[in-house]
């Protein structure tokens, strides 16, 4: 489902020249490769019924990596393209907002999702998938906020400190995230067949 998301942002981008919106773009690039990267290694786990626990934990690590590397860099991504904006017309955002919107209903159903399957098999790519999906959720809130403000006062100061703070925010909250995913040691747990 997110597969879209980059592709209509990238067209958007064409009509937008919010910081907000370029950082959200790069983003969810980052962002769906790494939830492919998690879904093929799932995928690989659940099939091989030969695969040992030492196997098992090496590719749920792999798995936990791709998402922690993925938060930091979408932060890091955020921070620079807002320290860099210095373009005060944003353009038209909807494709943006229209996006934003939509990330937000989409994000937290899998927060959600992802959290009760936790909870059901305690899987550490389910655990890493909910805290993925949970700060897409929160990126996508700030987004849409951000875009929001631009629709209805486009050349306000108040707009242009809230695109930014927003921005800021986001960006730690994901730094945070990813830096904490990255240095926490993750228990190796044995998928259920």
């Amino acid at each position: 489902m997110s597969a879209p998301g980059p592709l209509v942002l990238g067209i958007a981008l064409f009509f937008g020249r919010s910081s907000t919106q370029l950082a959200d773009f790069i983003r969810r690039s980052t962002e769906l490769v790494a939830i492919i990267i998690s879904w093929m290694i799932y995928k690989n786990i659940k099939r091989s019924e030969d695969i040992s626990d030492l196997e098992k934990s090496k590719l749920e690590k792999i798995a936990n990596m791709s998402i922690g590397v993925t938060l930091c860099l979408s932060g890091a991504t955020i921070l620079f393209v807002t320290i860099l904006s210095k373009n005060s017309e944003k353009g038209n955002v909807i494709p943006g907002l229209i996006i934003a919107i939509l990330g937000v209903i989409v994000n937290s159903m899998f927060w959600l999702r992802y959290k009760k399957l936790f909870k059901g098999e305690n899987n550490s790519i389910y655990k890493m998938q909910g805290k993925l999906y949970g700060a897409k959720s929160l990126v996508d809130c700030c987004v849409a906020v951000a875009l929001l403000a631009i629709v209805i006062q486009p050349n306000s100061i108040i707009t242009y400190f809230i695109d930014i703070f927003g921005s800021i925010v986001v960006s730690v909250y994901l730094l945070w995230s990813g830096i904490s995913t990255l240095t926490k040691p993750h228990s190796s747990i044995v998928l259920k067949g």
